[in-house]
């Protein structure tokens, strides 16, 4: 795929990132993460993240990354793949190229590891990765990678597989700016921590396409809001983030890293097998299991 068929592509529906699952042992499991990756094929979602944020990228090396990034695009059928790059410069680069050897259609760039940089030093960051590959490139602006307007007009203007900018940071003021400024050039996706939540508000902000983490285990819940906030049904997408939504976020919210944690959590309590979460994230505990799987029955 093309970057500039990976741009139509990614704004043309519903987006997600698998969890990567693992055995008992925290070994990556590979019959299961091709059977999740078949399942989720069947809902329609119009680009898949494998891995990311989701599927654990920050715990696996950067072998498994390569390697899970080619289970499933060997497993997803026509679904575009977008493989991940992080940490330092010379790393992502790696991993980008290592992404697209393993037949990924595109990379989301994750943030740096643990140093907050100034815009200069960003800019060179993202261009010394889509230097390195020919395939479409996403940005991850979140964390420690907050790129301004300008700072991406140059990236664009420089990188012309540059092909999507994506917002977990929060600030639609910069969103606005970076929509308005850039136009067309990329396609603006949302990234904020169950995005459900910010959906409306990204929506008017000219941010029509997000990744679902509830997709991983709700992905007929996931497509019905998601149709009904392109529709404009309040209706829908009301009761949804009443019933389901809120009280998932307040669950999720009860120890940190539950952002990941609850995702694989899901799976499981639909029978699904995704294995535990590895260090340094906890799993759910059997309470919290059994709320969430109450709250699940009662919403599909």
């Amino acid at each position: 795929m093309t970057p500039s068929e990976l741009k139509v592509a990614l704004g043309s529906g519903l987006l997600s990132f698998p969890v990567t699952t693992f055995n008992a042992d925290l070994s990556i499991d590979e019959d299961a993460y091709r059977a999740h990756i078949d399942w989720l094929d069947g809902f329609g979602a119009a680009v898949l993240f494998a891995p990311g944020g989701t599927g654990e990228l920050f715990s696996l090396t950067p072998a498994e990354v390569a390697h899970v990034t080619k289970i499933a695009k060997t497993t997803a059928g026509k679904t575009p793949i977008l493989g991940g790059a992080a940490y330092g410069t010379a790393m992502a680069v790696e991993m980008a190229k290592a992404a697209e050897a393993a037949g990924a259609d595109g990379v989301l760039l994750l943030p740096p590891y643990l140093m907050f940089s100034e815009q200069e030093g960003l800019v060179a960051h993202v261009k010394a990765v889509c230097d390195a590959v020919g395939i479409g490139v996403v940005v991850y602006n979140r964390d420690n990678i907050v790129l301004t307007a300008d700072s991406l007009q140059k990236l664009c203007d420089q990188c012309p597989n540059l092909i999507g900018f994506k917002d977990g940071y929060g600030e639609v003021d910069r969103v606005i700016e970076i929509t308005t400024k850039l136009g067309d050039r990329l396609t603006y996706i949302g990234g904020m921590p169950t995005h459900e939540l910010y959906a409306t508000a990204y929506f008017a902000a000219g941010v029509t396409t997000y990744s679902s983490a509830v997709f991983n285990f709700v992905p007929e819940l996931a497509q019905r809001f998601y149709k009904g906030l392109r529709a404009g049904d309040t209706k829908t997408t009301d009761a949804i983030l009443k019933d389901f939504f809120f009280p998932l976020t307040t669950l999720r919210n009860r120890r940190k890293g539950y952002a990941v944690s609850i995702i694989k959590a899901g799976l499981e309590v639909r029978g699904r097998k995704a294995g535990p979460v590895r260090p340094p994230l906890v799993d759910l505990t059997g309470d919290e299991m059994a709320q969430l799987k109450a709250l699940v029955e009662a919403n599909i």
